[in-house]
């Protein structure tokens, strides 16, 4: 690929692919939100320690049930189980992360198409956008419940970096105002599709390495369903130091990592984190994974500028307009 990209990060994407090496001894930190108010202060400096020096972390007893997940994971089965046609009425909007998308999503990194289908939540687009009742039983309800839960959290875990950056505590809270037009934050349905012939499928991947858009992100697995991989750390923007590590599903844990929008946001200082989906091995092949992620994305109207002033100030329409372009360029 030849094209040369505006922000530093999308132009380090693009040095990132191939298998790499895999590193099974990492663990990455869990971290146990139980008592919130009353342990916030140990909390707030396991986040910061995690956030700092590997990006990627891991939550229990947040909050969400299992029950919750479980409702939101058997909507988006019955969302994504419509036929192409049927889907194609929710199709992705230009220019906005909203609606639905079929292996339409071209990694810098790859230069080829993920081997998947989404469909994006963002609050103040979805016009036309919901399947009806017949179609997709209790699917609105049920994933508008799920987005604020999810967003709730986001802000609790964003209020601690607030904290340690220098901000007020709800900072990122207003920054990502779930009432305003300007609010961009989104929930994605994620089914990777079954493949066959894996072997032949040279140079794909269900997603390919990438950092994300945005200031934290949580995803959602379910059990049993692998391949998701990190390259956490400081090392991976060291070519030669690029090890990629395992995240074993489990519905109970939600992983998070750090985006660029945050990384700039915090002169550097919260380190964003190369992850991809790998391609299904012999066994998995014929079998769909599904995950779920919410995209703390900070209102279009907001000035990304860390309290150093590292970065020149951006806001976080223009930010994230440059991320969507650039991996939907392909798009018919």
């Amino acid at each position: 690929m030849n094209t040369s990209y505006g922000l530093n990060e999308l132009n380090f994407e693009k040095t990132i692919g191939g298998l790499g090496v895999e590193n099974h001894q990492r663990q990455i930190p869990l971290i146990d939100l139980r008592a919130f108010d009353e342990r916030r202060e140990e909390i707030t400096e396991q986040l910061w320690q995690a956030a700092t020096n590997v990006g990627f972390f891991q939550l229990v007893n947040h909050g969400l049930t299992r029950e919750d997940i479980q409702a939101a994971f058997e909507a988006s089965e019955r969302f994504f189980a419509q036929s192409q046609e049927e889907k194609a009425h929710y199709a992705l909007k230009d220019g906005l992360n909203v609606g639905w998308e079929f292996k339409a999503q071209v990694r810098p990194s790859t230069g080829t198409p993920d081997q998947k289908e989404s469909y994006q939540i963002t609050l103040p687009h979805m016009t036309g956008l919901w399947p009806s009742q017949v179609a997709v039983p209790e699917f609105q309800r049920i994933m508008l419940s799920f987005e604020y839960q999810a967003w709730r959290l986001g802000m609790k875990v964003l209020s601690c970096f607030a904290n340690k950056l220098g901000f007020v505590e709800d900072f990122f809270t207003q920054a990502h105002d779930r009432t305003s037009q300007e609010y961009q934050s989104t929930l994605r349905l994620l089914h990777y599709l079954p493949l066959e012939n894996v072997e032949k499928q040279s140079g794909l991947w269900r997603a390919g390495a990438h950092t994300d858009f945005d200031c934290l992100t949580m995803v959602f697995q379910k059990t049993g369903q692998g391949g998701l991989q990190v390259c956490p750390g400081k090392e991976a923007k060291e070519a030669n130091r690029q090890e990629w590590s395992n995240v074993e599903p489990e519905e109970g844990i939600i992983t998070c990592n750090i985006g660029d929008m945050l990384m700039r946001w915090s002169d550097d200082k919260l380190q964003s984190t190369l992850h991809r989906v790998r391609m299904p091995t012999a066994t998995e092949a014929n079998h769909s994974r599904y995950s779920m992620a919410f995209f703390c994305q900070a209102n279009k109207d907001q000035l990304i500028q860390g309290p150093e002033g590292k970065y020149a100030p951006i806001t976080a329409r223009d930010y994230l307009l440059q991320r969507i372009n650039a991996n939907f360029a392909g798009k018919k």
